[in-house]
């Protein structure tokens, strides 16, 4: 009875042994899981900053693009209206000129 009891005992703080040893490595093992975390934290933090960043600069691209475009379409209208001024110079001359003859 003494010697099964004392085996009991044994394999019970065999089995405890291997509890603290898990339970130690679990606790190294969600230390470093809550450093990598608030490392991907930080990480995706200055990521979300650059994204803010590329978009603030986008935008701006796309205005002054926008407004670089309305010039030159701008011009182009004031050109396309000069030549139809001379092309309706051109049809009042012809048309003076066949009447005169």
């Amino acid at each position: 009875m003494m010697a099964d009891l004392s085996v009991t005992l044994s394999e019970i703080e065999v089995k405890i042994r291997k509890l603290i040893v898990a339970k130690n490595l679990l606790v190294n093992e969600n230390r470093e899981l809550i450093q990598k975390n608030e490392e991907l934290t930080v990480e995706l933090e200055a990521l979300r900053s650059a994204n803010v960043e590329l978009r603030d600069k986008l935008n701006k691209i796309v205005i002054v693009n926008a407004l670089g475009n309305e010039k030159e379409i701008e011009e182009s209208r004031q050109v396309i209206k000069a030549l139809v001024k001379e092309i309706d110079q051109c049809i009042k001359i012809l048309n003076a000129e066949q009447e005169e003859t």
